[in-house]
């Protein structure tokens, strides 16, 4: 397994844009937990804190593929600097309005500016990768690698924030998310040797999800978003229902885990089934593993379903990304992977609501039903349209 990604860092700059772009996208798991916590300890509502959290997440949504284009338009450098410099200091104006108690209107003005100045590093991440290994088996393995660190980022991040959060102090969580969050991105601004040169758009460019085939992939991903978001919030009503809230945290580990340990092996095959091929049958296994999860009734039993569940994650999201760097024209890239990025978490926000409303009619263990049709809607979706994922004929037989 570990054979394809040796010699995979090697070469000038290149665990530099790694490391810096894992450590500035930790806050992607951070920001979420970490303003529900600080909000509802400082003002005694959860309501309030999880509306404030809302905005962040749909502001960033709607802005991703924006500041994406802007990204393509003038280079990584020239947009990570202001953008994350805005950053932290719209971060840190929602900690003081929410330390200093100021009028609630401030709590979601400041979380409206931290989502839409917040950038996809993940997506800049990939273009990097793609600008070296376009074309090359390699980009595969590096995809592979970057999903499996996307879920380190979301095991770690969660339990990270609410220790500080909770035995240190409730700025603590946020705080370490911002340093986090600046010295990365200005780590990423400053390696200029690796960013992707800025290509000359013709004709207006337009807007790549205007693309059949990046259009049906956000179809895809909006269910697949909505499947997360869903599961996030009905496990932990799962764990509490079963008196075991503080396990809820283990089970959803458990579902990252199996994404992590899928997106190892994903990426360390050489696949003769076309990349459309594979996407499909990602789906398919996607909604096999969901289906168990509503007969389910011990924890420990959930934790080992959750696990089978997860090991679709990572190969749907390579796939996904290396679907899109193929649609996509090179002056377009990093809009055309930040609009996956935005379907994902329009999904989650509303995986999310209808999760928790299903949970409090019918109970958690029937809720995980609305997973099992997203997750289904999805593998329908990216089925029905298929052909729109054809990749171009420059792309080798075993990758069409």
């Amino acid at each position: 397994m570990v054979g394809p990604y040796r010699g995979l860092f090697d070469g000038p700059g290149i665990k530099g844009f790694v490391l810096a772009g894992f450590v500035g996208r930790m806050p992607m798991s951070m920001l979420g937990i970490g303003i529900v916590l600080l909000v509802s300890g400082l003002t005694e509502s959860y309501a309030t804190a999880g509306a404030v959290a809302a905005t962040t997440n749909v502001s960033f949504a709607v802005a991703a593929p924006l500041s994406g284009r802007l990204v393509d338009r003038f280079g990584q450098t020239r947009v990570i600097v202001p953008f994350a410099s805005l950053n932290a200091l719209a971060l840190a104006a929602l900690m003081l309005s929410a330390g200093l108690r100021l009028p609630e209107w401030t709590l979601y003005a400041s979380a409206l500016l931290v989502g839409v100045t917040s950038l996809s590093l993940g997506s800049m991440v990939r273009a990097r990768w793609s600008a070296l290994h376009g074309g090359s088996p390699r980009l595969h393995t590096a995809f592979a690698f970057e999903s499996v660190a996307d879920e380190v980022i979301f095991v770690t991040g969660p339990a990270l924030v609410t220790v500080l959060a909770t035995e240190i102090n409730p700025f603590a969580g946020l705080t370490v998310a911002l340093v986090c969050m600046l010295g990365g991105s200005l780590a990423l601004a400053g390696q200029r040797g690796t960013q992707p040169p800025v290509q000359t758009v013709r004709g207006g460019g337009g807007t790549p999800i205007l693309i059949p085939g990046v259009a049906l992939l956000a179809c895809v991903y909006l269910g697949l978003g909505s499947v997360f978001g869903s599961v996030d919030l009905i496990t932990v009503a799962f764990a509490e229902e079963h008196g075991v809230k503080g396990a809820a945290g283990f089970l959803l580990a458990a579902f990252a885990g199996g994404s992590m340990v899928s997106g190892l092996w994903f990426g360390s095959r050489h696949w003769r089934i076309s990349l459309r091929g594979r996407f499909l049958r990602a789906l398919a296994v996607f909604v096999a593993g969901l289906t168990p999860l509503t007969f389910v009734g011990a924890p420990w039993v959930m934790a080992g379903f959750l696990f089978l569940a997860g090991l679709a994650i990572s190969p749907t999201l390579i796939t996904g990304f290396s679907l899109t760097e193929r649609l996509v024209p090179p002056s377009l890239l990093t809009e055309g992977m930040a609009w996956i990025s935005t379907s994902i978490g329009f999904g989650v926000a509303l995986g999310a609501w209808a999760g928790g409303r299903l949970t409090e009619s019918v109970g958690a263990s029937h809720a995980y039903l609305f997973a099992l049709a997203a997750a289904l809607f999805a593998a329908l979706v990216g089925a029905a349209g298929s052909g729109l994922l054809r990749l171009p004929e420059a792309a080798s037989p075993v990758e069409r």
